[in-house]
């Protein structure tokens, strides 16, 4: 008999922050294997830390956690990044996710597929039309995941001073595991109370 899943998602708090730089740390390595150089850049990486910590401040970062509170994914929402989308791509109609991390030891329990989807009913409840992603220009191989999960390639930009920019979105609703979808709480199950159910947890801007 299949035994239940444990995972569920909550809103990142400060004490995440090492788990989380951990949880960066891993895939930079797990990702050398795979001969990107995605997140390779040491200032690159700086910058996305910092603002990391911003989006755990204003309440979009979200992790999801096993049965002992242990981070298994992060993933954060956040504004239009505007080196790549313009006023011609409608920003207001999107949801942006930022910052999809999976720990090796949880590869193969679908977590970022379940976390995209809660993106995505996010997205809809809120009246968006799109969840919209930015990737590694180079990463052909998460290009080709994302396109799995119903993504589609809008363009690819390349700003000199950036490496990401191959732009996808995926129609808000759109759901790849509805039979499967992660249980949310709020931060009140640190302190021992249990995952709540919660549909939407209320975001701040």
């Amino acid at each position: 008999m299949k035994s239940a899943r444990t995972e569920y998602l909550r809103p990142a708090a400060a004490e995440d922050v090492p788990a989380l730089l951990a949880l960066r740390t891993e895939a930079e390595g797990w990702l050398r294997t795979k001969g990107t150089d995605q997140w390779s850049d040491p200032e690159t990486g700086e910058r996305a830390i910092s603002k990391w910590r911003a989006s755990i401040d204003e309440g979009r970062a979200w992790v999801v956690v096993g049965e002992q509170d242990q981070v298994l994914a992060t993933a954060s929402r956040g504004p239009v990044d505007r080196d790549f989308w313009t006023d011609a791509d409608h920003p207001e109609t999107a949801l942006y996710l930022y910052k999809l991390i999976v720990a090796r030891e949880a590869s193969g329990r679908q977590l970022g597929t379940r976390v995209i989807d809660w993106m995505s009913r996010l997205a809809a409840l809120e009246g968006r039309a799109w969840v919209r992603i930015d990737t590694w220009r180079t990463n052909s191989g998460l290009h080709a995941y994302y396109e799995r999960l119903g993504f589609r390639h809008v363009r690819t930009e390349a700003p000199p001073h950036r490496r990401s920019g191959w732009l996808a979105q995926r129609p808000a609703g759109e759901l790849a595991m509805p039979h499967d979808l992660l249980p949310i709480s709020s931060c009140e199950s640190r302190r021992g109370g249990a995952a709540t159910g919660l549909e939407v947890p209320l975001q701040r801007g």
